[in-house]
């Protein structure tokens, strides 16, 4: 990990300096844990690794970094050592950072040793600001881009700046890392192909549910940012328009030290965030299971039927109730709840 006091990098003109790296030590020879851009790891178990020796290490000093360019540079959502070598490196390069809270932004570059302009902006900004960025851009500066955490424009300014740079024919290029979403889609455990980015949900009642019934049929997983003070009058929300038996995933103040990633039914999520006080804190990312497609749905309902019936029932009598119910074909619900009795 990087040091965690923020120790200074080495500069010169502004740019990191990647310390040299020796190959040429003996394999017996303790393991020391070398510089990485300047910041030194501290001697904790961490010193039994490799990584701080490896050539790719100072890749990042080595790479092209186009002047006249706005850099979308993506920073930590939580663990200020997520940040990416690349980002790093650009850091120290830009002329100036544009980024949605100079004091935010201003203790993150603290951190790794750097110091450079600060520009605010942010959504109440980013016109008036834009046209400053594309006159430095158009003197060849390179700007860099960022948001409190995370990546820029996903639910945080940065949208209409990029907008503004690319309409005036400059460079925009895009540095990847940490995306909370993302994030908490990883570690979800939620099995679709597809999700809905939906973002912040309007703050007032009515506006909220109008907003959830136009998803309510949406079959890929539904992804929600929400602020502390606000989640549980949305989990309920959630409730009163997906029903108590989608699965929902609570992922709270990823990657920082009281990370949480809780998964249950809709039914049972207000009663977990009122189980503990702490689960009220924090920033949230919120996943809930998409609609089931209505072939999907029908073979769910005949399945559910027929585990009622076979709890009551002989094999076939149920496989011909339910046959009856639902309408689907007799011989296929037999061979099911064959299955049904096998596995129990």
């Amino acid at each position: 990990m990087f040091d965690s006091t923020g120790a200074h990098n080495r500069t010169s003109h502004g740019v990191l300096q990647a310390d040299s790296i020796d190959n040429s030590a003996p394999a017996s020879k303790p393991f020391r844990p070398r510089p990485i851009f300047g910041i030194r790891f501290p001697m904790t178990d961490i010193q039994t690794s490799q990584i701080a020796q490896l050539p790719v290490i100072g890749e990042a000093a080595q790479q092209s970094y186009p002047t006249a360019t706005l850099y979308i540079v993506a920073t930590p959502i939580g663990n200020v050592t997520d940040i990416s070598l690349r980002a790093l490196q650009l850091l120290a390069l830009a002329d100036a950072v544009a980024c949605e809270d100079t004091r935010n932004t201003g203790h993150l570059l603290t951190r790794f040793g750097i110091n450079k302009p600060l520009i605010a902006a942010h959504q109440h900004n980013e016109r008036e600001v834009a046209d400053k960025l594309i006159h430095r851009l158009q003197q060849g500066e390179r700007i860099a881009l960022v948001s409190d955490a995370g990546t820029p424009g996903v639910s945080d300014p940065g949208a209409r700046i990029v907008d503004a740079v690319r309409a005036a024919g400059m460079r925009v290029l895009p540095l990847p890392g940490a995306s909370a979403a993302i994030t908490a889609l990883s570690a979800s455990g939620l099995v679709n192909d597809q999700f809905y980015f939906v973002g912040f949900l309007p703050a007032k009642a009515r506006q909220r549910e109008t907003a959830l019934q136009a998803l309510v049929t949406i079959p890929a997983i539904l992804v929600f940012y929400e602020a502390p003070h606000r989640i549980v009058d949305s989990v309920e929300a959630l409730l009163a328009a997906f029903g108590p038996m989608r699965q929902i995933v609570f992922a709270r103040e990823l990657t920082k030290l009281f990370e949480e990633i809780h998964r249950c039914p809709l039914g049972e999520a207000a009663a977990w965030l009122r189980a503990d006080v702490h689960r009220e804190k924090g920033e949230f990312v919120v996943l809930v299971e998409g609609a089931v497609e209505a072939g999907d749905a029908a073979d769910a309902e005949a399945e559910r039927i027929l585990q009622i019936l076979l709890a009551e029932c002989s094999l076939k009598q149920a496989a011909s109730l339910a046959a009856q119910i639902t309408g689907r074909k007799k011989n296929a619900l037999y061979e099911r709840a064959l299955a049904i009795k096998g596995s129990e």
